[in-house]
């Protein structure tokens, strides 16, 4: 490409750098759980879903950028510089992003997506990088044209200019009068892409150890607040292990071994990361009002976080794997109607009660994955990765 360009000749990993620029979504994924704690209603918590996704797809397009531009090159230092500058005015109007915030939290996303990718089109001009700035800059108008306007139609523009942001990559960032895309027009390198996804992904489970934290600090800590405390940390640990324990790694791998490396990105990664995350979030907020209110009845919204939460982010993991290996994962779906009914407990249990059968749910799932795996072993069988890796020959992973 150029001197801005990646070296393809070798494996690349995140550089400091681009762990300097997570730290700005640390602070952005906290905004966007008090956003939802502050309102538990349904549109409370389709704000902090629209919010969500704009900062996911913000963080989202300056990964793929930087898995193609050289973090090390001064000037693309400058440049991620300046669109954490851009992240960081974004995330403090979250708070008031529907209200008096509305042109600082548009203006700064509009100014992250458009310059990034500007900078791009300049320093690597090709019809990918420019079909993906006309699409940015388009929906960039919409953005602003929301944060001029007000009340339903402020919120009108805004789903339409997200629909334009999200619905872009699946048609290619078609352009008439500019050469038709294919997935081959961009280029992947899998373990760096894969990394900065799964960095992500602790970024959330961050904001969740430092939210309930900071609640059991305020709170105070008596017994039953211990406890509860407890239960949260296990529950986190828990999510984190069914997706690091070997989830990650065979999803790097069949990134690695497909043929249409781009396809798979996009769809695993792009699009169904944001449900893990958002299932974090959720999982987060439930878990503050645990600590809060240990021995009371949550309301409906605060039933629907401490359960659902867990329950979205192992329905992630089902059309994970059903996207990268064609397979359902039935333990996780079990899991995930199981911390439904958990939830339906809530309605006359109180809040510690639903999050230690939640708890239960996801170390029985854990403990159903180490018995299928013991089981393997015994019987002299290979382990899912083990025959990917017998497969690589010839398969068709992905396709």
């Amino acid at each position: 490409m150029n001197r801005f360009a990646r070296d393809r000749g070798q494996e690349q990993r995140a550089t400091t750098l681009e762990l300097f620029f997570d730290l700005v979504f640390v602070f952005a994924i906290t905004q966007v759980s008090h956003l939802l704690l502050e309102d538990l209603s349904w549109r409370g918590a389709a704000r902090a879903a629209l919010v969500l996704l704009v900062v996911w797809w913000g963080w989202n397009y300056t990964t793929w950028v930087t898995n193609q531009l050289d973090p090390e090159s001064t000037v693309v230092r400058l440049v991620l510089i300046g669109v954490m500058v851009a992240a960081l005015l974004m995330a403090v109007a979250i708070p008031e992003a529907f209200g008096d915030r509305a042109l600082l939290f548009a203006g700064a996303y509009v100014a992250m997506q458009v310059g990034r990718n500007g900078f791009l089109a300049a320093v690597a001009p090709s019809p990918a990088s420019s079909g993906v700035l006309i699409w940015l800059a388009g929906a960039g108008v919409l953005w602003l044209a929301g944060a001029f306007a007000e009340g339903d139609l402020r919120t009108t523009l805004w789903i339409v200019a997200l629909a334009l942001d999200y619905g872009a990559p699946l048609v290619l960032y078609r352009v008439p009068g500019v050469v038709r895309l294919s997935h081959h027009s961009w280029q992947v390198e899998t373990a760096h892409f894969a990394e900065r996804f799964q960095l992500f992904m602790i970024i959330a489970f961050g904001e969740t150890i430092v939210l309930t934290g900071a609640t059991a600090a305020r709170e105070g800590l008596d017994a039953t607040g211990m406890a509860a405390l407890g239960v949260a940390f296990l529950s986190t640990a828990a999510m984190w292990w069914l997706y690091f324990d070997y989830v990650a790694r065979i999803a790097q791998r069949r990134l690695e071994l497909a043929p249409d490396r781009v396809r798979l990105a996009r769809d695993g990664y792009t699009y169904l990361h944001v449900v893990f995350v958002a299932g974090i979030i959720l999982a987060a907020v439930g878990d503050e009002l645990s600590i809060a209110h240990p021995t009371e009845r949550l309301s409906g919204g605060g039933l629907a976080a401490l359960a659902g939460g867990p329950a979205l982010y192992l329905l992630g993991h089902a059309l994970f794997r059903l996207r990268l290996a064609g397979s359902l994962g039935r333990r996780r779906l079990a899991g995930a109607a199981a911390c439904g009914a958990a939830g339906l407990v809530g309605l006359v249990a109180p809040a510690i009660v639903v999050a230690s059968l939640v708890v239960v749910v996801l170390v029985a799932i854990i403990a159903l994955d180490e018995l299928a795996a013991w089981g393997r072993r015994r019987r002299g069988e290979p382990s899912p990765l083990e025959r990917l890796e017998a497969s690589a020959g010839g398969t068709t992973l992905g396709a």
